[in-house]
């Protein structure tokens, strides 16, 4: 599995969260591309950039998505280029 790549904001009790979880998941592991979960009531300068956005995908340290996870546009981005 590739270093950890995406990084999922949210926060516990929200819906949208819970929905970007199972997207993101089944896409990093189908790409082989590691993840992971961050709590923004846990830092408060993700709550304040954020916290309006959740659930909020980063890939390789940028936005990607916000609010809902397209898992063909994650994938897409995911996947190297065929060369």
């Amino acid at each position: 599995m590739d270093a950890l790549r995406v990084r999922l904001l949210g926060k516990p009790g929200c819906h949208l969260c819970d929905e970007a979880r199972v997207v993101v998941a089944e896409v990093c592991t189908a790409a082989g591309v590691g993840w992971t979960e961050v709590d923004i009531l846990t830092d408060p300068d993700l709550l304040a950039r954020y916290g309006e956005y959740i659930p909020v995908v980063l890939v390789d340290g940028e936005p990607h998505d916000f609010w809902r996870v397209s898992a063909e546009r994650l994938r897409a981005d995911l996947t190297p280029p065929a060369t």
